[in-house]
Parts: structure tokens; sequence; C-alpha cells
């Protein structure tokens, strides 16, 4: 880790002393050119530098880290070469992926074949979620059934939800410590369908956003499918840097911002008060519509779930901020139920949206998540208990079988952001695929292409022996030794 430090440059420059604060110390061990070329390789591939940034130029960079003009010329050349940054004439040397955003170096190879045995249905690490709680399931659908047939006589279109589910979303809200009225409540098939929502309400085709990097994968499609412009700012290891942030927001004024606070997806990390009002005060300077994703905000597994980050503004001060959150992570997937929170009027507008869209959500379905939402503070610690048991698996597991591997175990959330050492995620998965695990590949949660190939997400939201299992075919190939090849590009989903 480069101290800690993170950049996304909105000027799409980054100085000198900047780039020094993000190398390694000791990264101009012999041969000095090299070592400090495989540092920036590095923060390009981890997403701690953006694509198409300028790099200092050689001069004030050697002068940065008291280096001589000649070590810093001979890692430019070398990332020239590997493909990892440009140059011309006048413009300077800009970040870059080699062609096809293929990482370089130590690739595994991708198996045509399978090496499954016969009846062996494979291990899906794609999915950071649990199954259904049965027991609290079947008492919530028989609590469905009976008042069912009551509802069944009206024609059963809900634009804004049904008005019981509303109200009890609207008093979670209010509990967490944010006051909430049912009218700023809006419920939806699911957080993804809610955060479409928001986009499609807020945005237009050409718009500058702003997301972290990595983020929730199925968020940067609906940012893409939207058409777009994102932005980036990177969470590390060590978290967010607000320094960046702020230049970040003040220098492109984002017409949104979408992060994940709350035991962030994919690396688990809680974002510090002091942060989350910095953030508040940024977006509100620059008049960006901050959406606030909580959808994994009860996965608490080392620290108490937090306030909504809404709750930190002061009076009239968090117009600006829309939250949304569903019931997928805490109970079910199947069950698409989600919300939006925010003022009445965006409410509103965004219930045309939605009627344009599906016209109304699943009745039955929302009658099935109120007595789940109402019972969460009695189910949920026995859910948490058992994911910090999987979590331990998992943990252990890694520590057998590929224990040049890393990671922080972050306070919650459901998954490890893994760093494998080297440049291979995206081979690896492919690899695995044919060994019978399924799992998301680094590059998936990153909004530069071709970043995070040193990362996997594995989540730990398996039973133990399951996990055991999936991490040692993972070792195997990870060791496997036959001969590097690329990984095939083709689309990978994850949840």
């Amino acid at each position: 880790m480069a101290n800690g430090r993170i950049v996304h440059t909105a000027d799409r420059t980054i100085g000198s002393r900047q780039l020094a604060a993000l190398l390694p110390s000791g990264v101009l061990a012999r041969p000095g050119y090299r070592s400090l070329a495989d540092a920036v390789r590095t923060l390009i591939l981890d997403g701690r530098i953006a694509l198409h940034v300028r790099l200092p130029a050689e001069r004030e960079l050697a002068e940065a880290l008291g280096a001589s003009r000649a070590t810093v010329t001979g890692a430019y050349d070398l990332l020239r070469e590997s493909g990892y940054v440009r140059s011309r004439r006048g413009s300077g040397t800009w970040t870059e992926l080699p062609e096809g955003h293929g990482p370089v170096g130590a690739h595994l190879p991708v198996v045509r074949g399978s090496h499954l045995a016969d009846g062996d249905r494979g291990i899906d690490l794609a999915i950071a979620a649990l199954g259904a709680p049965e027991d609290s399931l079947t008492e919530a659908l028989a609590w469905a059934a009976a008042r069912l047939p009551a509802l069944a006589r009206s024609p059963g279109y809900r634009p804004f939800g049904l008005p019981d589910l509303r109200s009890a979303i609207a008093e979670r809200f209010t509990r967490r410590g944010l006051a909430t009225r049912p009218e700023q409540i809006l419920v939806t098939a699911g957080a993804q369908q809610a955060f479409s929502l928001v986009v499609s309400l807020l945005c237009g085709p050409g718009d500058r956003v702003v997301t972290e990097s990595p983020t929730y994968a199925n968020a940067l499609d609906a940012l893409r499918h939207a058409r777009l412009r994102t932005g980036s700012i990177a969470v590390s290891d060590a978290g967010w840097d607000m320094e960046i942030a702020e230049s970040t927001l003040r220098q492109t004024v984002p017409r949104l911002a979408y992060v994940i606070p709350d035991f962030h997806n994919p690396t688990g990390l809680l974002m510090p008060r002091e942060q989350r009002l910095r953030l508040l005060a940024a977006t509100r300077r620059t008049g960006t519509w901050l959406v606030v994703d909580e959808t994994i905000a009860d996965i608490a597994l080392d620290l108490p779930a937090p306030a909504p980050l809404a709750s930190l503004a002061p009076p009239g001060g968090a117009e600006h901020v829309v939250t949304i959150g569903s019931l997928s992570k805490t109970h079910w997937g199947g069950l698409r139920v989600g919300w939006v929170r925010a003022t009445a009027k965006v409410i509103t507008e965004l219930a045309a949206v939605k009627v344009a869209a599906d016209m109304t959500g699943s009745v039955l379905d929302q009658l099935v998540a109120q007595p789940l939402l109402e019972g969460l503070e009695r189910t949920l610690p026995a859910r948490l208990a058992r994911l910090r048991g999987q979590r331990e698996a998992l943990v252990a597991a890694l520590e057998r079988h590929v224990p040049q591997w890393s990671w922080v175990r972050a306070p919650g959330g459901l998954s490890l952001w893994v760093d494998l050492g080297e440049p291979v995620s995206s081979a690896l998965a492919e690899r695995a695929g044919a060994c019978g695990v399924h799992i998301g590949r680094g590059a998936r949660f990153g909004v530069d292409p071709g970043t995070f190939e040193h990362r996997l997400r594995i989540p730990y939201t398996l039973p133990p022996d399951r996990l055991e299992e999936a991490v040692r075919r993972l070792a195997a190939a990870f060791h496997d030794g036959v001969p590097l090849a690329p990984a095939v590009d083709r689309p990978h989903w994850v949840a």
C-alpha cells in the first residue's frame, strides 16, 4: 500500500509531490528505474491513479523523489514499452492500459475444458448474498396470505408502494436517527431499480457523475447504460482520501455522486463520521446530488450499524441527499423490494418515472417484506453471527492455501477484497471457472477498464465447507503450471 494515499485528479494531471506520496518506501531500490516503473504500474492497475491522467514531467518527478532524471526517464521508457503510458511531444506522458486492456505480467491460463467431477454443480462466489431466513420467510408468507384477499379486491396498482410498507420504512429511518415521513419513501423492485430510477430522473446523457472505485459493479453498469461521463474517487485498503474527493468534486462539479459509505462493496470499509461530514458539505457546495447506497448498512459485524449519512446534515442541509436500500442483503435477493428516501418532491417525480418503467411493484412481495422489515432487529443478530463464523472460515482457508495473498479484515459487509500480489485476476477467474468456481474478477468493480487486476472479491456468504473447497480450487488454479495465456474477454456478472 502506498502510504494509504489515493488519487483521481479532476484536471487529469497528477503532480510530482502527489505521485511521490503514492509511491512505497524503498521504491528506488536497485535497479531504481525498474522498481519505479513497477510501482507506477501497480498504482494504475489498482485504480489509485486513474487512466488518461498526465504524469509529472521527468525533471519534476526526479526532484520530488530525490532521484536522477535518468532513473525517471528509464522508468517512463519501461512503462511506454509495456503499454501503461503514452507520450506525445509537447503534451506530456499519460496513463493508459496495454492494447485490449489485458494485464501485463504473470497471466494464468484459460482452460477450455472442464475439471468438474460428475454431479459437481460448482461453487458460486459471484453472489455476495445469503439465502433466505426460512423461518422468518415462512412466517411472513403466512402473514401476507391473510391480508392479500383484501388487497386483491382493488386493481393492485400502487406506484408509490403499499402505504403500510412505506410507513414501516419511514419509521425505521426515524428510529435510526433520520426523521422521515411516508411521503418521503418510494418502494422499488430492489436497490438496483431504485438507483436506475434516480439516475434517470436526475441525470441526462453526457452529464458528469462521480463514484468510488472500486464500487458496486451493477451500479457502474447503470451509469454506463445512461451514457454518463463517470469519474472516480479511489478507495484503497486505507479508506477514502477526502482531500482528493473534495478536489474532484470542486473541479468537476458533477451532477451526481454515488457512494457506499456503510461497509462499502467490495472492500467492507466504513466511512468515518468526520469524512461523512466533509462529503455532505462538499456535495452541497457544488450542488451535486449525493446518492447513498445503504444496501449493506445493516451488515455490521464488528461495529454498530451506522446512522444514515443524511442524519449528520444540519436542518435543511440534506435536501440534496438521496438514500437507497433494500432487503436483498439482510434477507433474500429473490424478494425484490427496495426503496428510495428523499424529499417528497423528488419522490413524486421518481414515481412518475417508475410508472413509465413498470407501472407498479409486486403487491405480494411488498406484503411479505413488511413483517420482515419490522422484525429485522429480531432476526438479524443470528444472520450476523453466521456471517462472522463464515468470515473466519474464509480467512483460515486463505491463510492455509494462499498465504501470499493479502486482505483487510473490514468491520462489516459480505466479502473480502483480496490482493493477489499479481495482475492476474481476470485470468484466474477464467481458470477457476473451469474448476467450478464462479467469481467476480477485480476489474468488474473498477470505473476504468482493466484496473484492479490485482484483486478478487471473495464473499463469505457460503457455508464453511464450501468456502474451504472454493479456496482450495482457487489456490490450485493460481498455482497451476500450465503455460501462460491471456484471459478471454467475456461478460461477467456479479451481485
